[in-house]
């Protein structure tokens, strides 16, 4: 497959199984999401239909998907159905029983969602005491369960200053990978963006940073999800398409089946209970939008827009209301 071309599938699915959480995070996109969940006879239905488009891999999520009590069933038929299963959590739930479970079920990969290497900054952005405490044990027992462990660290205002004690603890903790997610501003995201997002020329000089961690850093992979590195000169390795891969590489599940390109991206292109995801898939007039931006504005005179294509497609939407409109997190001078 040539990195131009859209696959005939979504490689992957994002399946926010349950919007119930533990956790009161200050940048949440999903607290104010429906509450509605699929039953399990819907859930096994909607597993037949990704298998049958051929999905490779699952990842769930929410919400914290451990607060579904039928999880552990869910991944066990979606493994048995070929499915590399895998699970993003605030790690509170997970002790040596559990992760030993989540081993069993299927699970191959488990990232846990750590934003501070100090504890009580980590506890009070996520709004659970402890929460940073139990979150390395889980890591610990998940390791030990023999699942393939990840840090999630959502870069914002409360970690900016502090990106080389992130790395520090991740390679501590023995994970394969730490993930620097870009801010959103999806949810309350929207809501906090003003105290917690960055300058566009704050995110400069992080990625300048980040890329040469990237470079200089061993014992650990460091991921950089952001289009507009491509400023700087750096591709992203690990996708087969240029831009944000939403809706190119992926798409989202709802808790209850509602698809949309990600889960950044609060519209609806259809319903899994109801709906063909292959015909979506290829039929989307808002993916079609989506793989066909418009270069607008400082994109138009921009040597990295065809890199670039813009920017995150979810961040542009949220702060712009036009995907097609340059990336607000961009730092290139108009001209």
């Amino acid at each position: 497959m040539k990195s131009d071309l859209i696959p005939s599938a979504p490689i992957t699915i994002n399946w926010a199984v349950t919007n119930r959480c533990n956790f009161g995070c200050d940048h949440c996109y999903s607290r104010s999401d429906t509450i509605e969940e699929l039953d399990i006879d819907a859930v096994n239905s909607v597993l037949d239909k990704l298998a049958a488009a051929k999905i490779f891999s699952l990842n769930f999520g929410g919400g914290e998907p451990l607060l579904r009590k039928d999880l552990l069933e869910v991944a066990r038929r979606a493994a048995d159905l070929g499915f590399a299963v895998s699970m993003n959590s605030n790690g509170y739930l997970i002790d040596m029983d559990k992760a030993r479970k989540l081993r069993e079920a299927g699970f191959s990969k488990v990232g846990i969602s750590i934003d501070s290497p100090k504890p009580d900054v980590h506890d009070r952005f996520r709004g659970k005491k402890g929460s940073h405490e139990k979150a390395i044990a889980a890591l610990a027992f998940l390791k030990q369960a023999g699942i393939e462990t990840s840090i999630s660290s959502v870069i914002c205002r409360i970690n900016i200053d502090d990106v080389d004690g992130l790395i520090d603890m991740a390679v501590s903790a023995g994970v394969s990978n730490i993930n620097f997610h870009n801010f959103k501003c999806s949810g309350l995201g929207f809501t906090n963006k003003d105290v917690l997002d960055l300058t566009s020329e704050e995110w400069r000089d992080f990625y300048i940073k980040a890329i040469e961690l990237k470079k200089t850093v061993k014992n650990i992979r460091i991921s950089l999800e952001d289009p507009i590195i491509s400023l700087l000169g750096e591709k992203n390795e690990e996708t087969l398409v240029k831009g944000s891969v939403c809706g190119k590489l992926s798409l989202n599940i709802k808790s209850n089946g509602d698809i949309t390109p990600c889960g950044f991206i609060p519209v609806v292109i259809g319903n899994m209970c109801r709906d063909d995801l292959i015909e979506i898939w290829n039929n989307s007039p808002v993916l079609y939008k989506m793989r066909n931006k418009e270069a607008k504005g400082k994109c138009l005179s921009c040597d990295s827009q065809s890199e670039c294509l813009g920017g995150c497609t979810a961040r542009t939407l949220a702060l712009t209301g036009d995907m097609n409109n340059p990336d607000p997190h961009c730092w290139k001078d108009e001209s």
